[in-house]
């Protein structure tokens, strides 16, 4: 493996985001910005610049096998992560818009669009795939016992039968090979007649020579030509390189060397842990012993008793006793009780400053806004800078001067397990030591100071109000109602996570995703969003937007717990566009990219299940429930405007559209920070919905238009589709014709064009008559566009 390489790649990467940290550090004292254009670059670059960093750290994080290296990075990694989401949600607030065009300012630090492209992490899916595997198998295995999936027939042989087939296709492969040996013969024996009537044994040495010569550089010409087809069908893209395989090779190897040495890491920390409790455990309690005692002696000495023992949810004595002097404890514990006696003489005066300041506080917020207007723009608090700073600060610290010339193997540095679990142990001591020494403070209390404990003064209070509070409890248990309303609810909670998983995958609400990678999404970046947004038209969206989008919103939140816990909470999204544009596709492939649960809760899909208020409050309780044990978790309703139609069609009317409509913002505001849990909507026509309540579920609404001539050609949807499909790219095959014409069509239109055309009988002729454009057209013509008015009509 290339260490050297990406150690490089995150050397660089954290030098890079020093340089970022340093900035944000400044702009904290800078004035607020006036001009919104100056503000969007500002933010636009700091974005690009941190979207770079992503990529080299989650690099360096998928390729580096140092299993403490890899912790680190990943602190980074999930703080750069954050940082992107809201510098984005910061954008989208000044723009009013989810779309930014970077246009100019990628000219101006000569950049590629593809060097912006948001990464998926990869440890997503790769340290969960086996948990992912056995979910899959089990989900199999309910859907196929349920009879909702079909295993291939698989048809039977007698065992005589099969004997008999073995032996013809073992004779008939003998007889092959007989056959073939007899014309062997038979064409030497008829070459020797031959000599012989010509009169000569053998052929002549110079023509055998000449022979010998033109077979061997024949063969080799072919040899030349087929490596230089080879190399120019890699540099097109249609094949795989071998350099990509080998690479494919390294990287599963290096996968397997990255869980070994994490195996061998995690048994280190348990082992290490054990020996240094052995070795050190009892210098370290003697030494806090005598700290601690000799702590009492001088507080005794300065305020002339014995001060009190911090309680364990102050933290012992490492909050007293380890960092602060004896006259510092004394000033302390004075202050504490002069506290305690001012908060009795404030809580009066509390009462009445607060109904003051409610009346106050509408006139305030008025005061603020237009302070706000008339400061300008200024960035707002960072949850992720504390936390790119501390891992910046641990790699100047500990890795970016070591050195590593004796762990060529990139395994386990024990010395800093060493250091790393020294503090746990001495934390596990002292908590010991806190309870020898409470009981030895009491002792000398009493024996000095001559005081009763807190305990034996209000041992007899205790007990009365223990059993007046127990008789107020049997009273109160005894005089609530019983709630037979939503007795079906309570009862999930006595049932087992796998029970109620096996309940939704039975019927149909819990539902198997597609695989389909984000990547497959394909479409080109488009480069005149910024030359048209000056001239106050707004562009329509490319298809690289939307996938950013997607990725940024939907994966990245989903598939870390840090950053979903501290970054821009989004709920719910809404995936609006024409049919056949890939928002089903988008579904699955945030479902595919960050290994989630998918639940299908489509009006369609729910109809008849469950009925009535408490059938309909006891699904979406399941639904949820699991979601949230066995996140990450999407939850998707397709059709989603008739959740929210209206008025509900006549032929609609029995299926019951709307059930959804009230409870699902109740279940939604339930999901707090810590919940994977992502509800997504796709729709054809959200202008048939109540627009009202319709926005308010959803928070984000994303539109996807159309494909540009710029995704349909080149490299892109054409061409990826016919080629997944199993065709071949010729010459007499013209994209850019097909690109021209099929303007109006979406990806399903294309996708429905090639698979019509490119059947079984026609991948078999392709090799003598190679695919042609028309083709494809006529195919397509049967198929009804997306016009411009219909388009319109989405914005």
């Amino acid at each position: 493996f290339s260490i050297s390489t990406y150690n490089k790649v995150w050397t660089d990467a954290q030098e890079a985001l020093n340089v970022l940290l340093q900035r944000e550090r400044e702009d904290k004292s800078l004035k607020p910005e006036q001009d919104r254009v100056t503000t969007f670059k500002t933010l636009a670059t700091s974005y690009i610049k941190y979207v770079q960093i992503f990529r080299n750290l989650e690099m360096a994080y998928d390729q580096i096998v140092h299993p403490q290296k890899r912790l680190v990075i990943r602190q980074v990694l999930e703080g750069v992560m954050g940082r992107i989401l809201e510098l984005k949600n910061d954008m989208v607030t000044l723009e009013n818009s989810e779309y930014h065009y970077f246009d100019d300012i990628l000219q101006d630090l000569k950049l590629l669009p593809e060097h912006i492209e948001i990464p998926i992490p990869r440890y997503f899916i790769k340290e969960k795939l086996k948990a992912l595997q056995e979910r899959e198998k089990y989900l199999t295995q309910i859907l196929f016992n349920a009879g909702l999936q079909t295993q291939k027939p698989v048809k039977s042989m007698a065992f005589e039968e099969a004997i008999k087939t073995i032996q013809v296709a073992e004779r008939a492969r003998q007889g092959r090979l007989r056959a073939t040996f007899m014309k062997q013969i038979y064409l030497e024996e008829k070459k020797e007649r031959q000599a012989k009537l010509q009169g000569r044994t053998g052929p002549n040495p110079d023509d055998a020579a000449t022979c010998i010569q033109k077979i061997w550089r024949g063969y080799i010409q072919c040899k030349k030509t087929e490596k230089i087809g080879e190399e120019e069908m890699i540099f097109l893209g249609m094949t795989a390189s071998t350099s990509l395989l080998h690479a494919r090779e390294v990287n599963a190897l290096r996968g397997e060397v990255q869980e070994r040495h994490e195996e061998e890491y995690q048994k280190a920390l348990v082992y290490i842990k054990d020996r240094l409790k052995e070795m050190e455990g009892l210098d370290i309690k003697e030494t806090l012993q005598d700290q601690i005692r000799q702590c009492f002696i001088e507080c005794r000495h300065i305020i002339g008793k014995f001060s009190d023992y911090p309680t364990e949810e102050a933290g012992g004595s490492t909050a007293t006793f380890s960092q602060k002097n004896p006259e510092q404890v004394a000033a302390e514990l004075a202050a504490k009780e002069e506290a305690a006696l001012q908060k009795k003489s404030k809580k009066g005066k509390k009462e009445k400053e607060e109904k003051g300041k409610e009346k106050k506080k509408g006139e305030k917020k008025q005061k603020t806004e237009k302070k706000g207007e008339e400061e300008g723009w200024k960035m707002a608090p960072s949850n992720f800078l504390s936390v790119m700073e501390e891992g910046s600060s641990q790699y100047k610290a500990v890795w970016k001067n070591r050195d590593e010339g004796w762990n060529f193997p990139q395994e386990r540095d024990p010395e800093l397990i060493k250091e790393e679990k020294r503090e746990e142990v001495e934390e596990e001591i002292r908590v010991q030591v806190d309870e020898l020494m409470r009981q030895e403070l009491k002792n000398l209390k009493l024996v000095v100071d001559k005081e009763k404990s807190d305990e034996q003064k209000k041992g007899k209070k205790s007990e009365k109000v223990r059993a007046g509070s127990c008789e107020n409890k049997v009273k109160f248990n005894s005089s609530l109602p019983r709630c037979t309303g939503i007795s079906k609810v309570y009862s999930l909670v006595r049932r087992t996570i796998d029970s109620l998983y096996k309940e939704l995958a039975e019927q149909g609400l819990l539902i198997r995703a597609k695989t389909v990678h984000l990547s497959d999404y394909v479409g080109k970046y488009s480069y005149l969003g910024t030359a048209l947004r000056q001239v106050d038209v707004e562009p329509m969206p490319s298809l690289s937007d939307v996938r950013q989008l997607i990725a940024l919103y939907g994966v990245l939140p989903l598939g870390s717990q840090a950053v979903h816990e501290k970054a821009p909470l989004v709920k719910a999204m809404l995936l609006a566009g024409p049919a056949g544009v890939g928002k089903k596709m988008l579904v699955h492939a945030i479902c595919t990219e960050t290994g989630a649960n998918l639940f299908d809760l489509s009006a369609s899909n729910i109809a008849g299940k469950y009925p009535g208020k408490n059938g309909l409050q006891m699904m979406l309780h399941m639904v949820f429930k699991v979601a949230k044990l066995l996140q990450p978790s999407v939850v998707w309703i397709g059709d989603t405007e008739k959740t929210f139609y209206k008025k509900v069609p006549k032929a609609e009317k029995e299926m019951d559209p709307k059930r959804l409509k009230k409870i699902l913002p109740k279940f939604l505001k339930a999901l707090k920070a810590e919940d994977r849990v992502l509800l997504v909507g796709t729709t054809e026509r959200p202008f048939d919905a109540d627009l009202r309540p319709f926005c308010k579920v959803y928070q984000k609404i994303i539109l996807i238009p159309r494909p540009d001539y710029a995704s349909r050609f080149g490299k892109y949807l054409w061409k990826h589709i016919i080629l997944q499909n199993g065709g071949i790219l010729t010459k007499s095959l013209n994209i850019s014709c097909l690109a021209k014409l099929s303007d109006g069509f979406t990806q399903g239109h294309m996708l429905q064009a090639v698979q019509t055309v490119l059947s079984e009988r026609r991948i078999l002729q392709m090799t003598k008559k190679p695919l042609r454009a028309v083709e494809f057209i006529t195919s397509l013509a049967r198929q009804d566009p997306v016009y411009k008015e219909e388009e319109e009509t989405f914005k």
